[in-house]
C-alpha cells in the first residue's frame, strides 16, 4: 500500500497492486483495475517511486 494525497489535501492509502494506469493530464490521475479514478497531488514519478519502494519492501521481508 502506498500513501497518496488527494487533491483536497486529504491523505489516503492505495493498494498499489490495483493500480492499472497513472497519467498526468495535467493533474496526476490514478486509475485502478476496478475503474476507480483518483486525482492526486503526487507526480507520476513519485507514484512510480512509491510503488517500487513498496515492492522492494515486501520482497525483502520474506
Amino acid at each position: 500500500m502506498i500513501k497518496i494525497t488527494r487533491i483536497n489535501d486529504k491523505e489516503a492509502v492505495v493498494n498499489c497492486e490495483l493500480i492499472e494506469l497513472v497519467e498526468a493530464n495535467p493533474d496526476t490521475t490514478i486509475t485502478t483495475t476496478t475503474g476507480r479514478k483518483l486525482i492526486v497531488k503526487e507526480s507520476v514519478e513519485e507514484i512510480v517511486a512509491a510503488t517500487k519502494a513498496y515492492k522492494r519492501e515486501i520482497n525483502t521481508n520474506y
